[in-house]
């Protein structure tokens, strides 16, 4: 299959000669490489409420993929924990993978093989989202007991790790606790990832605070190498993983403005949109919603998108 574009937004990198396309998710296509590496291509679908919709928001991936690989840059020289990418300059990478530099720039990453922990870490710095939804119901979230009375959008006493189950595409990813955590993975392997992902969420919030920034919650995922050590992987930080606000206008007890898909869900929610039937987005939508992503990348990196 060739690559599928609508307008400008690559759709899917389809089959490419040399490459064994291993897996397809909401953003992301991999691909085998050889023994110990493997291709992520991110394109520019974007999903909401778990749904991909039918057009895309042209660049966006690369947006992902740059700024993933500004954060693993930054982080790694915290020394905090591995992580799986090998380089992101289609120029350096294989020579099966040279020959489609053109489609790949910007948007993919030569990683390292990991075996992938069927547990995603969760970490939440504010009260929001499903988070929200959890401590109105029952006064937790993820079987953390949370202070009486506390606002939407409040700021929590300290970053929670809410771990999540890792869903199959199409379905919804699961709040569990982080002893249900440990029994999936382990007590020691769980408790390295809850230690890990919040130096990384509080790494990565002390970076953003200066710039005007608060990181409300973020989603990342782990695995292990040949040798057992624990390694970031996937994308990391990026607005499709991750709360950013801006902290100018921050006020509890009310939805905050944030730099993500905001203009998506807001766009499917006055269509009551049924989060079942996959639909096209208007061009202003689409449009709005590259602004917010390109927005929030000028101000973590201080730099301009390669688009």
């Amino acid at each position: 299959m060739a690559p599928q574009w609508e307008g400008e937004a690559l759709i899917s990198p389809g089959e490419l000669d040399g490459l064994k396309l291993l897996a397809s998710g909401k953003v992301r296509d991999i691909y085998d490489v050889d023994t110990d590496s493997l291709l992520i291509v991110s394109s520019d679908r974007i999903s909401a409420f778990d749904v991909i919709m039918l057009n895309g928001v042209a660049g966006k991936g690369k947006i992902l993929t740059q700024l993933t690989v500004f954060w693993l840059a930054h982080l790694e020289k915290l020394g905090i924990v591995g992580h799986h990418l090998i380089t992101a300059d289609v120029d350096a990478m294989p020579a099966q993978i040279k020959a489609h530099r053109d489609l790949l720039r910007g948007r993919s990453m030569l990683v390292k093989k990991l075996k992938m922990l069927p547990v995603e870490a969760v970490v939440r710095g504010y009260i929001a989202g499903s988070g929200w939804g959890d401590y109105t119901r029952t006064g937790k979230i993820c079987g953390h007991v949370l202070p009486e009375g506390m606002q939407l959008s409040q700021k929590l006493p300290q970053p929670l790790f809410t771990p999540s189950t890792k869903a199959d595409l199409g379905d919804h990813d699961e709040n569990i606790t982080t002893s249900q955590a440990a029994e999936v993975i382990g007590q020691e392997l769980a408790s390295s990832i809850e230690n890990k992902s919040i130096s990384l969420y509080q790494a990565v919030a002390d970076y953003a605070a200066p710039r005007g920034i608060l990181l409300a919650d973020t989603k990342m995922e782990f695995g292990q190498d040949a040798a057992g050590e624990l390694i970031l992987g996937d994308e990391c930080f990026t607005p499709d993983c991750s709360r950013y606000w801006p902290s100018a206008d921050y006020a509890t007890g009310r939805e905050q403005d944030s730099f993500d898909k905001q203009y998506v869900r807001n766009y499917l929610t006055s269509v009551s949109f049924d989060k079942k039937t996959p639909l096209r987005l208007p061009d202003d939508v689409t449009t709005k919603t590259m602004e917010k992503y390109i927005q929030i990348f000028r101000i973590l990196t201080d730099k301009e998108p390669d688009l």
